[in-house]
């Protein structure tokens, strides 16, 4: 492979912005596929082509001489990239994004590989979800099954009067009911698996939501004990083996995870590159995006210990703060001395309340510095828009 290899991806969002500026200087040309709206962000670093996911002819026009598909967004028909895989290698399958598209057969998955879950019923009526919260008791949440992320697609009933509520806003589509689990932390694993079978995981990250958004990440996770956080980090990773051989999965997943006392309750997947890996970008050897572009070209792929520390291993620390529903003044998220180096990601697109619009990189070999400086600057993002 030495010439100009043609990546398609299906989404022209920010993760594809960020695909394509991991790629070009791996000597590749990308070309997005976005039923359009408000721009692209990944005009900049590829050829958008603009139409609906089923239109035939946009489609024939994104998949011409392609070498590989892959995805930014999963809310894409599994039809249609299933469709695409008969013309060119598509990775991860459309099987794997079956698996995550809908919340039901993602928590059947789970447990058919022995990855603790909540306990969850499916409902699709009125009488069920009253049986379903009956069975598992408040607090509870409760999700559609298919198209939630960022917090959209879901309600907390913390008492009887919120169900009620909560079934005029969401009952008219499939959903789940996810009896509520008491964490200590929300941790997420990103893994990369090859087409050669050769797998990576980044360490293990601590993240902080905020109305269902991710507003900060952190690693190394604050868990407690350098025993609990290895005996942790090899359970994450034991699970995440499992999910990339059982879905035959190429590229880059994401696994939430919620900490417990008795070991870590997985919430769900995302078969892509992820929010919580954006601290790769720079505080990583490897960023999340260019082993997912490795990994689904067959390439070799890159050592994913923190750059903060030496030789890859303890004692530097990484982070990341989101940019929702504004954007600091640039002189304030960068100026800074000291240590911790930053490094600011904005993503072209214009700001309005609950958008991801940007975020910002921390990294240095202290991670007490580093964890001081993410809450400083998490602290700006709140005056800013939406924290």
């Amino acid at each position: 492979m030495t010439g100009p290899l043609r990546v398609g991806v299906l989404g022209g969002g920010q993760l594809g912005r960020m695909l394509g500026l991991a790629g070009i200087p791996l000597g590749l040309r990308f070309r997005f596929l976005d039923p359009g709206g408000d721009g692209s962000p990944a005009a900049a670093v590829g050829e958008v082509v603009e139409g609906a996911w089923d239109d035939p002819a946009a489609l024939e026009r994104f998949g011409a001489g392609l070498d590989v598909v892959t995805w930014e967004f999963e809310n894409v028909s599994a039809e249609v990239v299933r469709g695409l895989a008969e013309r060119v290698p598509v990775h991860p399958s459309p099987e794997a994004l079956e698996a995550a598209q809908d919340r039901w057969v993602e928590k059947q998955t789970f447990q058919r590989l022995g990855i603790p879950i909540a306990p969850s019923r499916p409902v699709s009526s009125r009488e069920e979800l009253d049986a379903a919260v009956a069975a598992l008791g408040l607090p509870a949440v409760l999700k559609t099954r298919r198209f939630g992320y960022d917090g959209k697609g879901q309600a907390l009933l913390r008492e009887a009067s919120d169900v009620e509520a909560a079934w005029a806003r969401l009952g008219e589509t499939p959903l789940v009911l996810e009896g509520f689990v008491t964490f200590r932390r929300e941790l997420s694993l990103v893994v990369a698996r090859s087409t050669t079978g050769e797998t990576r995981a980044w360490p293990l990250t601590e993240n902080v939501h905020r109305r269902g958004i991710l507003r900060t990440s952190f690693v190394p996770a604050g868990i407690e004990g350098a025993g609990r956080a290895a005996a942790l980090q090899e359970e994450a990773e034991r699970h995440g083996r499992a999910l990339l051989d059982a879905l035959g999965y190429v590229g880059v997943l994401a696994v939430e995870f919620f900490e417990t006392g008795d070991g870590l309750v997985a919430n769900e997947m995302a078969p892509r590159v992820h929010n919580s890996g954006h601290w790769t970008q720079d505080g990583a050897f490897t960023s999340q995006f260019e082993n997912h572009l490795r990994a689904i070209l067959g390439l070799p792929l890159g050592p994913t210990g923190l750059r903060g520390s030496a030789g890859g291993g303890a004692g530097g620390g990484a982070g990341m703060v989101n940019f929702i529903g504004g954007i600091p003044e640039r002189s304030a998220a960068l100026g800074a001395e000291g240590p911790v180096v930053r490094a600011l990601h904005l993503y072209d697109k214009s700001p309005r309340p609950g958008r991801k619009v940007g975020h910002l990189n921390l990294w240095g070999p202290d991670a007490d510095a580093v964890r001081g400086a993410l809450e400083e600057l998490a602290g700006l993002a709140d005056r800013t828009g939406e924290g």
